[in-house]
């Protein structure tokens, strides 16, 4: 399996994609550094500002010449009451007095998604992936009138043939291994919770689009094995998150590169949603715990996020990772690029 079609439209040599995490790890060295060495680097734009995003594209583009992408997150509006706000709020009141942070303001989300469509458009970002739905009808088509290729997340059947039908150029098959948010839509992130063994050749016998796996792919056996199995290419995450390049926390790739395969935890404590990780002292106490919904739970633990990241104290960090943390390595992306694939011919 070569992936041509998915080096072809992505115009890399290598069918790697690094994943768009969002929150600082895709700093512009590490998405340069992808796409210098031949795979294809994307900026997690996800939690950006539209001018931070198009600053972070500014400083790719000062740092290499080849095409990298940019991920968004497709908007969602919880319904929550003002006595859930103080209920999670309080909850989380013992974290900030053991910091010695003070007291939390009502947690405020802006919805920048359209300011970043703009972004990228006038930025002229050739690669723009999508990741918690499908965007709008007029999204896509005023990104493909530009010329831009469009990526769609899928964690079941469904949800790929949706992406296929909304018109995305290829779609990310994300297996339960995978680390971070997965990307599910249509159904609960229970009955989505499929192994991308499963998941990805009966995602391929549904869709004509190219397929791109992720999900515990750390290495070259990984990769061998999401080829036969109907991907023609691989986005990979926690690989990249510990290279030397990562803007990840040093204590967050400490804690990925001593973890095991039963070390991770799907957990809603950091942001409402659920996400795998390390597990840690938070998430311990945080469980069966009311959070808000996604994104407001996400920004009322940002602060202490920060703040534990400023002390380097991991039991108060979201160490996300996916369920492969015992093949990570602090290596350059430069040697990890050339260990997962060696030559394509």
């Amino acid at each position: 399996m070569e992936g041509k079609r998915i080096t072809d439209m992505l115009e890399t040599e290598i069918p790697v994609v690094q994943a768009g995490i969002a929150g600082g790890v895709t700093t512009p060295e590490l998405v340069a550094a992808v796409s210098e060495a031949g795979a294809f680097g994307t900026i997690g734009a996800g939690y950006m500002s539209a001018e931070d995003m198009k600053e972070s594209i500014r400083e790719v583009k000062k740092r290499t010449s080849k095409p990298f992408g940019v991920n968004l997150f497709v908007p969602e509006k919880p319904d929550t009451s003002p006595e859930d706000r103080e209920r999670a709020a309080e909850a989380l009141r013992p974290y900030r007095e053991e910091l010695g942070m003070e007291e939390a303001g009502a947690p405020e989300v802006t919805d920048v998604f359209l300011e970043q469509v703009e972004g990228v458009l006038s930025e002229k970002v050739p690669v723009v992936s999508f990741t918690f739905g499908i965007p709008p009808e007029e999204v896509i088509q005023s990104l493909k009138q530009a010329g831009m290729t469009v990526i769609g997340t899928a964690t079941t059947v469904e949800e790929a043939v949706q992406n296929e039908e909304a018109g995305m150029d290829a779609v990310v098959a994300q297996g339960s291994e995978a680390g971070g948010h997965r990307g599910t839509f249509d159904t609960t992130f229970d009955k989505a919770m499929i192994g991308s063994m499963s998941l990805l050749p009966q995602i391929s016998d549904h869709v004509s689009i190219p397929i791109i796996a992720a999900g515990g792919i750390m290495d070259r056996r990984g990769v061998d094995a999401a080829f036969v199995l109907g991907a023609e290419g691989v986005q990979l995450g926690t690989a990249f998150l510990t290279t030397r390049e990562s803007g990840a926390q040093a204590v967050h790739k400490e804690a990925v590169l001593h973890a095991g395969e039963a070390d991770t935890v799907v957990t809603k404590a950091f942001s409402g949603k659920p996400a795998r990780g390390i597990e840690n002292r938070f998430t311990r106490e945080m469980e069966g715990r009311n959070v808000l919904g996604y994104p407001l739970q996400n920004a009322l633990t940002k602060p202490i996020r920060k703040e534990a990241g400023r002390q380097q104290q991991a039991d108060f960090l979201s160490l996300w990772s996916g369920q492969s943390p015992r093949l990570a390595r602090e290596v350059t992306v430069a040697e990890l690029i050339r260990s997962l694939v060696g030559p394509w011919e």
